[in-house]
């Protein structure tokens, strides 16, 4: 369930008007929903409710804007966080250091640094290397982190390529027939507190069969780390729950997630991390957009051109990703058309002979399901500037990131004086 619905004819976010967000607001903008934030937090903890004292650590990758951490701080969540950036991030939304996880296979030096100094709750260590570095930096400072091993258990998600992050051809964490050696030599560095491990296989999972066998293969290797005298007490078992884009998709509910965990987990005895992000903010928010033009082509259907672009909204340029595309005051006729951007690129192209509602210049409409790896993937590709955010709450409604005009990016720019 989401707060995106039409009253009288016009769609509307919670109680807001989305006509009278993009008057005042602008066109592209991405607009988030406060109370599909809030309903979908609370919806994963209670599908959780048969663990005991699970952490809830948001996945801050996808969508990092502080409104909506803070919104979820203030729900209670901990942060999952992949670089030195998103670290402070979070932070700056009121997420305490000890509910904070740093994950991310290419910490650097700095970084390692600063989640020290931040003293946060736990490392996710991606290889033996990266663990001796942290060990030498933590000495140091004179103490030692705690720290969980990250586990490549070699299963497939079955979700798509790029966002498969569990097979041993992936870059992600170490291999586990390797992973036992591994967490007993770095058990033994002065600056690391080895307590746990962790897993992650992917994003968009529609099956949770996938990781009902890794976290099998996890549970068997805390199994082999106490048999060889290592304390586990914890076992971060990442994120990956997928959400319906299109409308009538049906995936594994929170409660049906908790309820594998749960049965799986039996007699772990550890306390369990997870790392939502895409089921949590991706069917909060929408980019709302207008078209410019239809232009016709042939015999074919006419291309709807929207101001938005794959520079705003990455995802179905990069994945073939399918975002449903409404009007905000549909008429009631329909129309087959291709959507695309004004982008110089063949790829800016958001869906080709999709049944749509009528529309024309002008008109409004919104990409639904743009809450999660939406304004986070922009770029100013086309010399084109970064979309606004907007966040909702009942009748209100606040710009929570500014536009970011080409003018601003090009001001950064310098031409050194030998030009």
């Amino acid at each position: 369930m989401n707060h995106f619905a039409y009253r009288d004819g016009v769609l509307h976010v919670e109680d807001v008007p989305l006509p009278a967000i993009a008057e005042a607001a602008g066109t592209p903008v991405y607009v988030y929903s406060r109370a599909t934030l809030v309903r979908h937090v609370r919806a994963f903890r209670e599908g959780l409710s048969a663990l005991e004292n699970p952490h809830i650590a948001f996945a801050v990758k996808a969508n990092p804007n502080l409104a909506v951490l803070r919104v979820l701080a203030n729900e209670g969540c901990g942060a999952d966080v992949v670089s030195g950036g998103e670290m402070t991030r979070a932070l700056a939304a009121g997420i305490a250091p000890a509910d904070i996880v740093f994950s991310g296979v290419g910490k650097t030096h700095a970084e390692l640094v600063q989640g020290i100094e931040a003293g946060i709750g736990q490392f996710n260590i991606e290889s033996e290397e990266e663990g001796y570095e942290l060990s030498m930096i933590a000495q140091r400072h004179g103490v030692r982190v705690p720290c969980a091993l990250r586990v490549n258990p070699d299963v497939d998600a079955r979700t798509h390529e790029k966002i498969s992050t569990g097979k041993r051809e992936n870059k992600f964490g170490v291999p586990l027939d390797r992973a036992a050696a591994i967490y007993a030599a770095l058990a033994g560095e002065p600056g690391l507190e080895m307590r746990g491990v962790a897993v992650h296989i992917g994003s968009q999972l529609s099956d949770l069969e996938p990781l009902e066998t890794a976290f099998g293969k996890l549970g068997d290797l805390v199994a082999d780390l106490r048999a060889g005298g290592h304390p586990v007490t914890h076992a971060d078992l990442g994120g990956g729950l997928g959400v319906p884009y299109r409308e009538g998709e049906v995936f594994p509910s929170p409660a049906e997630y908790g309820a594998m965990v749960a049965r799986v987990t039996a007699g772990w005895d550890v306390r369990l991390s997870f790392e939502p992000g895409r089921v949590i903010a991706a069917n909060a928010g929408v980019l709302l957009t207008r078209v410019v033009r239809a232009k016709r082509s042939g015999n074919g259907p006419p291309f709807v051109i929207v101001d938005a672009a794959m520079n705003d909204l990455a995802r179905p340029a990069m994945y073939g990703a399918w975002h449903d595309f409404d009007a905000v005051e549909p008429t009631g006729e329909r129309m087959t058309a291709h959507i695309v951007g004004p982008i110089c690129e063949t790829g800016d192209t958001f869906a080709m002979d999709r049944d749509i509602d009528a529309m024309g210049p002008g008109d409004l409409a919104v990409f639904r399901s743009a809450g999660a790896y939406g304004a986070t993937m922009a770029s100013s590709y086309n010399s084109r500037g970064f979309v606004a955010e907007v966040l909702v709450d009942g009748d209100k409604w606040a710009v929570v990131a500014d536009r970011i005009s080409p003018h601003a990016i090009m001001d950064a720019e310098r031409v050194p004086d030998w030009l």
